[in-house]
């Protein structure tokens, strides 16, 4: 393996969008209180059915040690518990998880988590079926930055605008590399049948490194001055409906792109990929054939890909001032993160555990 690839792989988050201006400084997560994140569901429980939903709140947890203890909690298989995604650890986190559970009534569940569990119920209801992955709309966050410098509410201001009439770019945050930064490595160990041998430390590994890849080929857009347009052969993604299409008339999408009712996508590779045309299709594809992984190697590994927006907009950005810092709240749709948009205004990196 090259060097120059070892070490994209292990730094994989690229330039900012506003490093043209000066950031706030200051620290996250001193505390879970301090990063407050609350899913958005993408439906409500229909009240019957064999599955129950438990809507929790907890701090201190992987959403992983969870599932395993209220696995254990009620006695089921793996597959029988599930949750919609995933929360960082030192977080106070709300979010979802699905039980099968038959027999057991709603209340009896909710007092056997409260009395065995440090995690607040808030409710638990029946839905006929389990919640799967990707089952949220996204989360709402209100995260507070301490210690920022004494001008940070007005240099903040200017970063918000910034980012109004930019875009931010949607970055994968540090927690999906792990604290060493090398799960992408690692993922690209498991395609040459090497890494991890527990089966969802494998996936968990080759998610990252198609993160990775994702990262890469966005800070190359933002290299080339082609984050905030819109380019011909982009496969596009409306933001109401998720609809993909191919830009073929150019001028007749740039409106919507500006209005922010589209948006470019970016590679998740795999071997069911969806490619762009023209220029977009050829950085994809330089990428790709940068890092050495074959499609076969892709296929061999149940990876079928898929297509990321590269840049979002902030429509509910609010900021505050905080005991010692400033207070953000916002939402993301899922699989975006906070820690993306916090990069923005601090300019400093943060040393997160891993997702």
């Amino acid at each position: 393996m090259e060097a120059p690839l070892v070490t994209a792989l292990q730094n994989p988050i690229g330039p900012r969008i506003t490093d043209d201006l000066p950031g706030i400084g200051g620290e996250i997560k001193v505390e879970p209180a301090h990063f407050v994140v609350e899913e958005i569901p993408l439906y409500e429980p229909c009240g019957e059915g064999q599955h129950v939903y438990v809507r929790l709140q907890r701090e201190g947890w992987t959403t992983r040690a969870l599932l395993g203890r209220l696995q254990q909690l009620f006695e089921l298989e793996e597959v029988d518990v599930s949750c919609a995604g995933l929360k960082d650890k030192q977080a106070l986190a709300t979010q979802t998880f699905s039980l099968l559970l038959r027999e057991l009534d709603e209340e009896s569940i909710a007092r056997r988590i409260q009395e065995h569990l440090p995690v607040d119920v808030l409710w638990v209801r029946r839905h006929r079926n389990k919640l799967r992955q990707g089952h949220l709309l996204g989360n709402r966050f209100r995260i507070t930055v301490l210690d920022t410098q004494e001008q940070a509410l007005p240099l903040a201001q200017r970063i918000e605008r910034a980012l109004q009439e930019r875009g931010l770019p949607n970055y994968y945050g540090p927690q999906r590399f792990g604290l060493g930064g090398d799960n992408a490595l690692q993922g690209l160990q498991v395609l040459q049948g090497k890494g991890p041998k527990v089966r969802w430390k494998r996936r968990f590994m080759l998610y990252a490194l198609q993160a990775a890849l994702f990262n890469l080929w966005l800070a190359e857009r933002i290299r080339r001055n082609w984050f905030g347009q819109l380019l011909k052969g982009d496969i596009a993604k409306k933001t109401d409906t998720g609809g993909l299409f191919e830009v073929e008339d150019l001028e007749a999408e740039v409106p919507r792109f500006r209005r922010g009712e589209i948006t470019y996508t970016g590679p998740i590779y795999g071997h069911k990929m969806r490619w762009p045309e023209g220029e977009p299709g050829a950085i994809e594809r330089a990428i790709l054939e940068a890092s050495e992984i074959q499609p076969a190697q892709l296929k061999r590994a149940r990876l079928d890909g898929s297509r990321r927006p590269g840049r979002l907009l902030l429509d509910d950005l609010q900021i505050e001032r905080a005991a010692d810092g400033l207070r953000f709240s916002f939402s993301l749709p899922k699989g975006s993160y906070a820690t993306t948009v916090l990069r923005e205004f601090m300019k400093v990196e943060s040393d997160l555990p891993e997702e």
